[in-house]
């Protein structure tokens, strides 16, 4: 049986105490006040546009697709969930910090690009095409370099790139929808036309925006993330490849936003061209590519992990468990009804915590984890081991329970008489799984043979 390595770091180095600004709680707060400013400004400077009433009708709709868009990008990132700290950072800076730089440079670059040419309507078609794209993007994309950079642990692979991303855009559409929603609420209003009629300025916006591209900013800024993940996914020597990746992401990204936005100057027929044979096609490709990743995640899984069964860290059966979403969810279920949901939650950091030693492992073997690998593994092995007791049971018998059966084999012949012939299936495969949950054996009935008569009764005695 292996020891239990001690869990974590081993505490800070004696000598003379860092400095306030240098802990990791201080660049925290700092963050976080920097961002909450950010969205202070945002907020004044949409309401100034909108007005009250637009700001809060604008407001309402934009908040309807943010639940199903975040819910999407959670559910890619179920095999290893990233920290939940990743993820509101990632939608406060698209819907604070990216939307103010969007709106301060777009707005100085249009109105000069209007006084050096005197033509308003060019001004406004090219800071749209080609102004937009650039500082849009660039602006999201720094809060994917900005986890790639400070959170590198929690960044491996694609999904994480696609995840992080894909959040960030969300928080930047929501900010950008609340504007172009409540500056056609004014429109109409300054119209004569009150509420949400059907043949309002809102809710052809509405119905633009929100139902049929919401995607349209997760899916430019995906291929940003893209390019980062392929990056995290390459060896550390590769330094010429982990820097194009993301770059060559970011242009594709700025790319296929200006196409977008090119699609409303050719008008009605033009946007639909380019919504029905660019961005549906585009959308469905990216979404395809992601959940084989995933899927590929969960194969890797389950091809890294026997090692450590072998060596007595994890159990036989956990490597099959933890590469099916159905056998971890049941493990969680099981655990929540013999333990609570304090259980189910230990059984949920140790699929996780496992899932990342998987990955380790893959990238070690490649040689792209880093000289920080062992210290990874045996911090990572440790916090499994914590969580064995309660975690173990409930994998092992999630396991048994999603284990597929073998198939049966055909007979080779039939006979019209009962249990005849010998049974074909006395000699079944071995379980994998006997020693967590065996299944019941399988018992052969008794072939028929009837009894001697009695002496007393033989004629022919």
């Amino acid at each position: 049986m292996p020891h239990a390595p001690r869990p974590g770091p081993a505490g800070p180095r004696p000598g003379r105490p860092a400095h306030w600004w240098q802990r990791r709680s201080a660049k925290a707060w700092v963050l976080g006040v920097l961002l909450a400013l950010s969205g202070l400004v945002i907020l004044a400077l949409v309401r100034e546009q909108t007005g009250t009433e637009g700001f809060l009708v604008g407001l309402g709709l934009a908040t309807l697709p943010v639940p199903l868009l975040l819910a999407a990008f959670r559910w890619l990132d179920r095999v290893e969930p990233g920290p939940w700290r990743n993820l509101v950072f990632s939608f406060a800076w698209g819907a604070c910090a990216a939307a103010l730089i969007a709106i301060v440079a777009n707005s100085f670059a249009t109105r000069w690009i209007a006084t050096a040419t005197a033509d308003p309507a060019s001004a406004d078609t090219l800071g749209a095409t080609v102004i937009a794209p650039v500082v849009e993007e660039t602006a999201k994309a720094a809060a994917v370099l900005l986890v790639f950079l400070f959170r590198r642990r929690e960044f491996t692979g694609i999904v994480d790139g696609v995840v992080i991303a894909g959040v960030t855009a969300t928080g930047f559409a929501f900010t950008e929808n609340i504007l172009y929603l409540g500056n056609a609420y004014g429109t109409d209003e300054a119209s004569g036309i009150h509420g949400l009629a059907l043949d309002s300025v809102t809710a052809a916006t509405f119905f633009v925006r929100i139902v049929m591209s919401p995607f349209a900013h997760p899916l430019f800024t995906v291929l940003t993330g893209l390019g980062f993940g392929i990056a995290a996914l390459s060896a550390q020597r590769l330094r010429a490849r982990r820097v194009l990746l993301p770059l060559v992401g970011l242009l594709l990204a700025m790319a296929m936003h200006s196409a977008w936005n090119s699609s409303a100057v050719f008008g009605n027929l033009g946007f639909l061209a380019v919504y029905v044979g660019f961005m549906v096609p585009a959308f469905a490709l990216l979404t395809w590519l992601t959940v084989w990743t995933r899927q590929r995640e969960l194969r890797l899984v389950r091809a890294e992990l026997p090692v450590y069964a072998a060596a007595g860290w994890i159990g036989p059966h956990e490597a099959y468990a933890l590469s099916s979403m159905r056998a971890r969810r049941i493990a969680r279920e099981h655990a929540a009804l013999s333990g609570g949901p304090s259980a189910a939650q230990v059984v949920e950091e140790y699929e996780a915590f496992a899932t990342s030693l998987a990955f380790l492992r893959h990238r070690g073997r490649r040689g792209r984890a880093g000289p920080e690998f062992i210290a990874r593994e045996q911090e990572l092995l440790g916090e499994i081991w914590l969580r064995r007791q309660i975690a173990r049971p409930a994998l092992a018998y999630a396991a048994q329970a999603t284990a597929p059966l073998p198939a049966p084999r055909p007979r080779p012949y039939a006979s019209p008489y009962p249990y005849a012939n010998p049974n074909p299936y006395a000699a079944t495969p071995p379980n994998p799984y006997a020693q967590a949950a065996p299944y019941l054996p399988y018992v052969p009935r008794p072939a028929y043979a009837p009894q001697a008569p009695h002496p007393a009764h033989n004629p022919y005695r």
